[in-house]
């Protein structure tokens, strides 16, 4: 116990000890590092007294404060180890202070564009210690003045006479000094009352000197980026800024363009914006003057709130202000510091916009790619947004999409006060990696970043709360949404530009554009077979409702359930390859899957609809994203439970078809499912680039973006639940899914992953392609018609496979599919071999896989004909010998939705998606036709197309089809939203 004692008592004090010890020589240290540096920067003084340069020893000085700076931080870092918590505020705050105080001595005296970049961190009061924004904020209007006498003298030069003949009194001390001129109130000889501006002398070699070192500094601060773009930048700008005439010009430019002086009884449209602009008096090249305005200034808070001012009304305002420069005009004041603001006096109390030196002209493509850039961001469309960063020279480092939208949604985050701001801006060095994903920055929006980052420092320094995304939306809608919703009436190009092909394919188009004058399409693809020959080919409308961009025919859209008829065809290859059989137990096929009562499910099952599994489990409801986890899905197919006895219920598998799928099709043929795809269809087809399951990266520009048809989507209500359905998918279930799908399926991840019922992106005429073939048994149609461009097939195919199957597991599957088979030959039966086994062990890299140089040349896809039985539409349809593989007067025949016509009769076959896009084949007529559509709706654009198309070509319309009018009000369950 006394060795306790006496340690415990002695090390209390000798900590004390050691830490005053370590705090004085820490001191002691920096100390003389401090008078060292003092010393240099004398002996650097009289070095360039001595005549080697202005530039040199201005550069000098920053360096020299910057060390000066850092030390003291670091003393900081050193010192609050040693001393109690309590007091660790109190000595960062007086750090604040100190260094706060140096950087605002040093811009002072470097002037220029160093007071302009003050003028920035002083709004910053999200990102810096209050210390800095109160001092730094005098450089937004209380600089120094020049002498009077220098000022008189300016304003005497440049406007032709003497100050008494100019004005009946002129205040000596001047309202505001900032970076390259001040301003002195006025009374001119006709009485009214002005403001003149008059440019500090000297004032332009210093600014465009120092935009160099600006920039040199942060370069070498951040020496990953290419600053380029940001140096031409300001040095095209900086010189505008010091011609008072351009700043005249641009002032009665913005003030037109806002409305500044409408009259208060004339009407207002939702987007006009209700703040003041000064008159322009008379200008010269350095003197300027402006009508006087009384008004308080926005960092004068006791006089704000002794008039009464609401503060967030008066930011939101200036907010929608600039939103209106940006997106509706294009030409915007890139300077929006608090020192460029009042607020009138007299009521309504208005924001007082001024200083107009800094402007930013906006082509109109840029504009537009700004406003989809913004929207994009709100409505989470990663394509969308590649595509606005693409239109803006943009480039990020990675392929990452998640990662794009994160920038892109902290650029436009709403604001918040200051005194939450610092709290909510502390990043990890992974998540300021995670932001920094720049690679090339344009200098086009360099001065657009400055704006958006100025008036959320506003914002913070005001103490109020800004949803950017409510408040600019409106604007940035009326730039995207005024060219978008003009429609055929207006926009000649709303059809593309192709030669007609047929008499119906005139009609069509008419058709096609008194729809879309009524807003009931966006976008569209529309293309037909008659006996082997293209007869329609039509593109219109645009990409999406905020990518104005047009269709072309090698547009890629998502069509959902349309999906299962390509995966069905899949399934059916192999079949015809002779590697399942369709009464084949799955079981016997995939490993694993035969449990918790799954072993009496047969492939025909799967297809037919009958296998019992449609809920077998939910990832819409569960967790959206597990649908882009391939192995993940698939295990879950493996683990469940039918809920019916296989083969006895027909209820529609309206997910699960395709994982069942396609765990059938990668473990009967040891590839990958695309690889599949892209051997059993696209290369046969000659569709390369036109038909995926799961895009691969490189295809972003061409997508067509969902959005919904919200009035006709509402009628889903009134219709009565479907016993065919599963109860995860009846029509109520529907309509959150439709409202809600569209985001999700949006996003590039969920593109990107392989969902075979669901999932395929594709163009009209590369899916009507594929259904001209079924039409003819599998017979490969001559090449499409050489009048639509691009060519189809023109684009490389370069599937990107998501699941990785391994040797083990393919040869598992290889032998338990060999030892099934076995069990499954009927007496008789001739040994054949199910698998080519020198291809089946092969496996190809995902390298060898994408490049140029594949393991197969584009000979080996010199087929003729997808199928060999000369009985496969009965396969496809349930029919004939097949029809004892299908549950009797069933929707589905095997992987297909029978097509019947008015009396019923079996006339055809093809799938369906949520939304509208379709895909068929009528094998008596030898006609097929696809439509691709990216506004979802109950299927009524889908129905009125194929009945105009069916009816000119002496055609029985299909019994789907007739019913399935979202036109008209007597409104019944359409079969291409539910398929």
């Amino acid at each position: 116990m006394g060795n306790s004692r006496f340690r415990g008592s002695n090390s209390g004090p000798f900590q004390n000890n050691n830490r005053r010890w370590w705090s004085v020589a820490v001191d002691r240290v920096l100390s003389f590092f401090l008078r060292l540096l003092a010393c240099i920067q004398r002996v650097w003084s009289k070095f360039v007294s001595m005549g080697l340069g202005n530039l040199y020893r201005r550069r000098m000085k920053v360096f020299s404060v910057a060390i000066l700076v850092y030390l003291d931080y670091k003393s900081v870092q050193q010192r609050e180890k040693w001393i109690k918590k309590s007091k660790v505020p109190a000595l960062w705050e007086k750090a604040h202070e100190r260094n706060a105080k140096r950087v605002l001595n040093l811009i002072v005296e470097l002037e220029g564009l160093w007071v302009k970049l003050g003028q920035y961190l002083s709004t910053r009061a999200d990102v810096l210690p209050q210390a800095y924004i109160s001092l730094l904020t005098q450089l937004q209007d209380s600089l120094p003045p020049r002498p009077l006498q220098e000022v008189r003298r300016t304003i005497e030069r440049e406007l032709g006479n003497p100050m008494e003949v100019l004005f009946t009194d002129f205040v000596n001390e001047p309202l505001a000094t900032a970076s390259i001129a001040q301003v002195h109130r006025a009374t001119l000889a006709n009485g009214q009352d002005v403001v003149v501006k008059v440019q500090h002398n000297g004032i332009r070699a210093i600014i465009l000197e120092n935009a160099k070192a600006i920039v040199d500094w942060i370069a070498w601060a951040e020496p990953q980026y290419d600053f380029n773009p940001m140096i031409d930048e300001w040095c095209k700008e900086a010189p505008r800024e010091l011609d008072f005439n351009i700043e005249a010009e641009n002032t009665r430019t913005v003030s037109k363009n806002l409305g500044c002086k409408k009259t208060d009884g004339e009407s207002r449209s939702d987007n006009r914006v209700d703040v003041l602009i000064p008159d322009i008096i008379q200008s010269s090249e350095s003197v300027l003057i402006l009508e006087y305005m009384d008004g308080i200034r926005l960092n004068d808070v006791e006089s704000l709130d002794a008039f009464g001012i609401d503060k967030q009304k008066i930011v939101e305002e200036i907010t929608r202000a600039y939103a209106h420069q940006i997106y509706v005009d294009g030409f915007f004041n890139g300077d929006p510091h608090p020192g460029n603001f009042l607020v009138s006096k007299e009521p309504p109390h208005r924001p007082i916009l001024l200083d107009f030196g800094l402007t930013k002209k906006l082509s109109h493509p840029l504009k537009q790619a700004l406003a989809k850039m913004f929207l994009a961001s709100a409505e989470g469309d990663q394509v969308a947004l590649l595509s606005a960063f693409e239109e803006m020279g943009l480039k990020l480092r990675l392929d990452l999409p998640d990662q794009a939208m994160s920038v892109s949604s902290l650029f436009f985050r709403s604001s918040t006060p200051s005194n939450e701001a610092l709290e909510k801006m502390q990043l990890s060095q992974k998540e300021v990696k995670r932001f920094n994903p720049v690679d090339a920055f344009p200098g086009d929006i360099v001065i657009f970043a400055r704006v958006i980052n100025l008036l959320r420092g506003l914002s913070s320094t005001m103490n109020v709360r800004i949803v950017y995304l409510d408040i600019m939306r409106p604007f940035a809608e009326s730039v995207l949404l005024g060219s978008i919703s003009r429609g055929p009436t207006v926009d000649a190009s709303w059809i593309h530009d192709s030669p007609v092909h047929s008499d119906v394919e005139f009609k069509l188009r008419k058709l096609l554009a008194e729809l879309g004058s009524i807003q009931k399409i966006l976008g569209i693809q529309i293309c037909a077979y008659k006996d082997g020959k293209v007869i329609i080919d039509t593109a219109a409308g645009v990409l999406g409702r905020y990518d104005p961009r047009p269709v072309q025919p090698d547009s890629l859209f998502p069509v959902f359930s349309v999906t299962k008829g390509i995966t069905a065809g899949m399934i059916h290859w192999l079949v015809d390859k002779r590697k399942i059989l369709l009464d084949q137990t799955v079981g016997d096929i995939w490993p694993g899957f035969a449990s918790n009562g799954k072993d009496t499910i047969k492939v025909h099952h799967v297809l037919n609809h009958t296998s019992g599994l449609h809920n077998a489990f939910d990832p819409v409801g569960e967790n959206p994203l597990l649908i882009c986890d391939w192995d993940e899905c698939l295990k879950r197919i493996a683990n469940s439970s039918p809920e019916t006895e296989p083969g006895t219920q027909q209820l529609y598998h309206y997910l699960t078809f395709g994982w069942l799928c396609g765990g059938i099709l990668e473990y009967a043929s040891g590839k990958k499912f695309q690889e599949i795809l892209e051997e059993s269809i696209v290369k046969p087809l000659k569709i390369d680039g036109e038909l995926y399951i799961g895009i691969p990266p490189g295809v972003e520009s061409r997508l067509a973006t969902l959005t919904v048809d919200t009035d006709e989507l509402s009628k889903l209500t009134s219709i009565a639940s479907q016993p065919e359905l599963p109860s995860t998918f009846q029509p109520e279930k529907i309509l959150q899914m439709a409202t809600s799908l569209p985001v999700l399926f949006n996003t590039l991840n969920v593109r990107r992953a392989i969902i075979p019922a669901a999932n395929g992106h594709c163009s009209a005429r590369a899916l009507a392609r594929y259904y001209a073939s079924l039409a003819d048994g599998g017979l490969v149609p001559p090449p499409h018609s050489s009048l639509s461009q691009p060519p189809l097939g023109s684009h490389t195919h370069v599937p990107k496979f998501s699941s990785v199957n391994d040797a083990k597991k393919k040869r598992k599957g290889k032998e338990m599919m060999a030892s099934s088979t076995q069990k499954l030959k009927p007496k008789g039966h001739k040994d054949k071999k199910l698998y080519d086994e020198e291809r089946f062990m092969s496996t190809e890299s995902l390298a060898s896989l994408v490049s140029d140089d594949t393991s197969s040349s584009d000979h080996q896809y010199e087929v003729h004909n997808l199928f060999s039985n000369p009985r496969i539409h009965d396969a496809f349809m349930g029919a004939g010998e097949y029809s004892g593989l299908v549950l009797p007067d069933g929707k589905f025949g095997l992987g297909f939705k029978r097509v019947t016509s008015q009396d019923g009769s079996l006339v055809g076959f093809g799938h369906s998606g949520m939304g509208g896009s379709t895909g068929f084949c009528d094998i008596e007529n030898r006609f097929s036709i696809a439509i691709t559509l990216n506004k979802m709706s109950l299927g009524g654009v889908t129905a009125s197309i194929i009945k105009l198309v069916c009816s000119e070509l002496n055609i029985p319309l299909p019994k789907d089809f007739s019913i399935a009018n979202g036109m008209g009000p007597d409104l019944e369950m359409g079969t291409p939203l539910i398929n």
